[in-house]
């Protein structure tokens, strides 16, 4: 979730079906508009230019790229979707229009806003506030976040969905998968329909703010055996599908812990990995957003708060079992495990050779590296991200050897590799085996 800078602008989000088509509509005319101009400027020159290479226009991307942000929801989540599926098999084209999304958002003027909460609270709503911020403090792809008083004093994060994300998610999906196929941007090897289909799902789960409300009450059960860690409570009466209350928690940017000691850092880093294999093989259910953002920590308590639920998905028990088996193969390098386990996952489902299955089970022995470090592993020395990054990109720019790996697997990875991010950047220091052995001896505690 984006927090507030001076990148966040008002924007009014188009709510309704016939609005939102038409601003896909308008975007696809003033496109061919510009292609059009773009080629008969580039004949007239004696060139002979490539449709592609007219689409892909400055002007064009930034069309494309202010356009999705002002729908956000559908736009954001099937960005988010080929950023983790295909990588730096992406053109560049494609990867700038996704890193504007990343990092701009727009958010309802005030009109809008508060035509919103007379929806959804009545026209009386303000008076159970004793202050509500106008401007929100974060905003993301299908909501923003609005810091808040109640008349008993008590503080509040209000998260507030735009209008119209609910009901129009399948048919926005489907008119950016017309933009991606027009514009050709996504490669042939991509597996596009299946990756639609997930942000179909996901968004319909994120845009279920009930459903998150749930999730937060659980993890809230879940970490009391975690003391560490803190959860914002619910305010039911002020929550509903579309509008999330809950406890605004203090807490400082978790990139800021890079000021404090080294045990202190490796604390941090150990505990969120500790939640993260707890939520794979305990749990079952992974929170699977890694952005800085969705963590915070408190000097004063040496805690970490944990933040948005809505990308959590549950973990099916052959992914769990699978993921076990798949990480003791990479602590002992027993490829044959390593195998059977990323097979089980379903890895190779796609009519792959031997020599492409032998590069997945590679990169999957060397982003467990941390696993063989007898003691505690340095993340910020081993650049452990970008060497797999690098291995990854090295089989995806051969485009016969890249697949679309299972979703569940994709989210887990991206969970996993955050954290990893996050270790580097703030310097930590780990015994990953160490955690991993305890949820070992848990699972071989449970079959006797």
């Amino acid at each position: 979730m984006n927090k507030q800078s001076n990148s966040l602008k008002a924007a009014k989000i188009p709510s309704g079906r016939l609005s939102r088509f038409s601003a896909f509509g308008g975007l696809a005319t003033r496109l061919a508009g510009n292609v059009i101009k773009e080629g008969v400027k580039q004949y007239s020159q004696g060139q002979s230019p490539k449709l592609q290479q007219l689409i892909l226009t400055p002007t064009n991307i930034s069309h494309v790229a202010d356009k999705l942000a002002q729908l956000r929801g559908a736009a954001m989540k099937v960005g988010q979707m080929l950023s983790m599926d295909a990588g730096e098999l992406l053109p560049p084209e494609l990867s700038e229009v996704l890193a504007k999304l990343r990092s701009e958002a727009n958010f309802m003027p005030h009109k809008q806003l508060i035509g919103v909460l007379k929806n959804q609270w009545g026209d009386n709503w303000l008076d159970v506030f004793g202050q509500f911020e106008l401007r929100p403090f974060a905003a993301a792809s299908i909501g923003q976040v609005h810091l808040a008083y109640l008349a008993t004093g008590e503080k509040l994060a209000v998260k507030i969905q735009y209008p119209g994300i609910k009901d129009s998610i399948d048919s926005d999906i489907d008119n950016v998968a017309t933009l991606l196929k027009m514009s050709g941007l996504v490669p042939d090897n991509v597996k596009l329909d299946l990756l639609l289909l997930q942000a179909k799902q996901q968004l319909h789960h994120e845009a279920d703010y009930l459903h998150e409300a749930a999730l937060l009450n659980q993890y809230q059960e879940w970490v009391k055996q975690y003391p560490h860690f803190v959860v914002p409570k619910v305010y039911p009466q002020l929550s509903n599908d579309s509008i999330l209350s809950m406890e605004f928690i203090e807490g400082v940017p978790i990139e800021s812990v890079v000021s404090l000691d080294q045990t202190s850092r490796n604390k941090i880093a150990s505990q969120l990995l500790q939640l993260f294999l707890a939520e794979l093989f305990t749990f079952k259910l992974v929170q699977t957003d890694p952005n800085f953002g969705n963590f915070q920590y408190q000097n004063d308590t040496n805690k970490i708060v944990l933040l948005d639920f809505g990308a959590t998905r549950a973990v099916p028990e052959y992914l769990s079992n699978g993921y076990r088996r798949l990480m003791l193969g990479a602590m002992t390098s027993d490829y044959e495990l390593i195998t059977s386990a990323a097979a089980d996952i379903g890895f190779f489902q796609d009519n792959i050779t031997p020599e492409q299955q032998q590069l997945i089970v590679e990169i999957f022995h060397q982003a467990c590296e941390p696993l063989r470090c007898d003691g505690e592993y340095d993340f910020a020395q081993s650049q452990l991200a970008k060497r797999v990054t690098d291995a990854a990109k090295a089989m995806s720019t051969k485009q016969d050897q890249w697949h679309t790996p299972p979703m569940d697997a994709i989210f887990i990875h991206r969970k996993l590799a955050g954290i990893y991010l996050l270790a580097a950047k703030i310097k930590a220091k780990v015994n990953v085996r160490a955690l991993f052995s305890v949820h070992q001896s848990v699972a071989s505690g449970r079959k006797e």
